[in-house]
């Protein structure tokens, strides 16, 4: 214990925030040790392009002095690379975004680079987007996108406009500051308004369907979040007049005071807007997550709203676009290992090419980046946890040109008297029904750490012969095992099973969760419902049996 105390007055010591400094003391009065550990115990790792963790004091948490020390590893790494421009910093609506975007500001001028600050609160594609509109080094983020609302983030971005991959992450995180850090008096310049107009642009320009579009009333919720100026003003321009917006969650609050979980996946995060949409007699629900960076989608139905899966929307989008859009070849799409396998089928179908990577949108930029060098367009990619970027506009997940792509979608699809669900009912006929589920155990602190590591290692140590019933015929592992392809190692289980079904089991590398991802596929030989309710059935069965290792250990 005396370490930690030593560590807690070191930082103490050195923290520029008076606040955090009052709690460190405080702890150390009350011989709070399980706080001092969960703040000085270990520093946070970067995990999926950057940080994300508890907003608290200690380099275990996200603060003003964590961030400008990451801040100085970043400016390092850029000299270290040789690689010219500014700093491009933007922030949400999160508690601390807007100090630890001005820090980060500061830290990047001290260092003698320039900075192109958003000024106010914006969603995470636009700080993407202009990265690549102002030839920018790097650009970072402030957010912890759908987190608890205790959390905060550091999100960055590499000049390509993609999220950083290898080696960019690990020489950060080596370079990272351990004492104080220079910053300067100023905060860099604002980002030129002509940024943002021309992504507006760039989103407008997403569109295939621009007519014959029938008046569709929607509802749209930004969830407390960012997402709300720039939805409603393409969904303006695009013509859409019928958009009621769900007025008690319509301004950024890092309190998400009407949900208990700022994430639309979550249950009950939509009933507010199910409410206002049941009122007015919405066509269509749509929702992003904090940073706008997600797109969530509902439609009516008999019993009630239905919240479409990620894969559902991935697919709705893949269909529209390749059929009626009209894009440089080569044309491919992409998506995610854990996402549905039928976009491969989808693009067999249209003769375009197909990619499949890790999880994460800086694999999937991977893949946008590679067609734009050779001329060509990655139509779509999308990952199954509701994150899409069309047409390469942006190298990230947007849920702005989502929300717009979509709501034409409706328009187009109800001047025809089709639905949604009209354009689903036809996939599955055409490339048989599949059910995919995603169940998550979450736990805690170091002692969760160790029980997820225990879960995984019991089903490497043992991996099983059936799931559901259906004979496994292939277990891979990613981490370890040479004929991954060219995917790179991963913490990732993958069991392939005949029929066509399929589960992956991963830590999840942004929130303590281990997440089991099952798929099933049933063709369809006479009713719909009823293939789909025995797909629902192995995809459970499946599910069941991977949990029943994980749960025992």
């Amino acid at each position: 214990m005396s370490d930690i105390r030593e560590a807690a007055r070191a930082w103490q010591a050195i923290d520029p925030d008076e606040s955090d400094r009052a709690i460190v003391q405080r702890w150390l009065d009350d011989d709070d040790e399980a706080s001092l550990r969960s703040a000085f115990g270990a520093r946070l790792a970067f995990g999926t392009a950057g940080l994300r963790g508890p907003i608290q004091p200690g380099p275990g948490g996200m603060n003003r002095l964590a961030v400008r020390q990451v801040t100085a590893g970043l400016v390092d790494w850029l000299d270290t690379c040789e690689v010219d421009g500014p700093v491009v910093v933007g922030f949400d609506g999160r508690r601390g975004s807007a100090a630890f975007a001005a820090d980060v500001a500061r830290v990047v001028r001290a260092a003698g680079r320039a900075v192109l600050r958003f000024e106010r609160v914006v969603p995470t594609p636009l700080v993407a987007f202009a990265v690549r509109a102002t030839g920018a080094a790097a650009g970072v983020m402030v957010t912890a996108s759908h987190n608890p609302p205790d959390d905060n983030g550091y999100k960055v971005f590499w000049g390509d406009g993609a999220q950083i991959v290898p080696p960019h992450d690990r020489g950060i995180a080596e370079r990272v500051a351990l004492g104080s850090v220079p910053v300067a008096d100023d905060a860099g310049e604002p980002v030129p308004e002509k940024v943002v107009a021309d992504y507006l642009d760039a989103v407008i320009g997403t569109r295939v369907h621009t007519d014959e579009l029938a008046e569709v009333r929607v509802v749209y919720t930004p969830m407390h979040g960012v997402g709300r100026e720039l939805v409603t003003e393409v969904l303006a321009r695009a013509g859409h007049r019928e958009v009621h917006v769900v007025a008690e969650q319509a301004e950024p609050d890092g309190r998400f005071p009407t949900v208990a979980f700022p994430n639309p996946e979550e249950p009950g995060a939509l009933d507010l807007a199910f409410a206002l949409a049941d009122r007015v007699g919405a066509s269509v629900v749509v929702a992003n997550d904090p940073d706008a960076d997600r797109l969530a989608v509902a439609i009516p139905t008999d019993a009630g709203w239905r919240r479409l899966s990620g894969n559902e929307v991935g697919w709705l989008l893949a269909d529209d676009l390749l059929t009626h859009g009209h894009h440089p070849e080569p044309r491919a799409v992409a998506t995610t290992i854990v996402s549905s396998t039928r976009l491969s089928a989808m693009a067999e179908a249209h003769g375009v090419a197909y990619a499949e990577t890790l999880t994460g949108f800086k694999w999937l930029a991977r893949v946008s980046i590679d067609h734009h060098d050779r001329g060509g367009t990655l139509v779509l990619g999308y990952e199954e946890a509701l994150g899409y970027s069309a047409a390469g506009v942006v190298r990230d997940k947007d849920g702005v040109s989502a929300a717009l792509l979509l709501v034409d979608l409706v328009a187009w699809l109800a001047a025809r008297s089709q639905t949604l669900q009209d354009r689903l009912d036809a996939l599955d006929r055409s490339f048989g029904v599949v059910k995919g589920r995603l169940c998550a155990r979450v736990h805690q602190g170091p002692s969760g750490r160790a029980r997820i590591e225990a879960g995984m290692a019991a089903l490497r140590a043992a991996p099983p012969s059936t799931l559901g019933g259906a004979r496994v015929v292939r277990s891979l592992d990613l981490l370890t095992d040479a004929d991954r392809g060219e995917l790179p190692a991963s913490d990732v289980l993958a069991f392939t099973l005949e029929g066509g079904h399929r589960a992956l089991v991963r830590p999840s590398g942004t929130e303590p969760k281990l997440k089991v991802y099952t798929e099933a596929r049933i063709e369809v030989i006479g009713d719909l419902d009823d293939a789909r309710a025995r797909a629902e059935r192995v995809a459970e069965g499946i599910e069941g049996d991977l949990l029943a290792v994980i749960d025992a250990v």
